[in-house]
């Protein structure tokens, strides 16, 4: 059997990168959900530099109740790094729900399959 290339890995995490930012877009976490452990968090620092997440059911229900369609929203993936079963990726986007966002994903390869398992996350003022 043959391992995947690096290429192949990459398109891989791209298309689990790319549900994350459909449902960010669309505004609805039903999209973007298949792209996240059950485990998975999401953290960031508010205004005041205090830490801020949790469960990624936060970023859920977030997009459903506070975020609005985005079809203007610009996604850009900025870069993956893939060591083996572990991979980083770094997604600015400008114009979802009239923000600025860079996350930053950490994902592994689990049963042959990319999932993220962290977000962490800037937004921009």
């Amino acid at each position: 059997m043959n391992s995947p290339t690096f290429v192949q890995e990459y398109n891989a995490i791209l298309e689990v990168l790319n549900k994350y930012n459909a449902g960010g877009a669309k505004a609805d976490s039903s999209i973007m959900k298949p792209a996240f452990s059950d485990s998975a968090t999401i953290f960031s620092a508010d205004a005041e530099g205090k830490l801020s997440g949790g469960p990624i059911q936060v970023l859920f229900d977030a997009i459903d109740k506070d975020f609005k369609p985005s079809p203007e929203a610009k996604p850009a993936v900025v870069r993956i790094d893939i060591v083996g079963g572990a991979a980083s990726a770094r997604v600015d986007t400008d114009g979802l729900s009239g923000f600025r966002f860079t996350d930053f994903f950490n994902l592994l390869k689990i049963d042959g399959k990319w999932i993220i398992v962290n977000k962490i996350y800037h937004t921009h003022i």
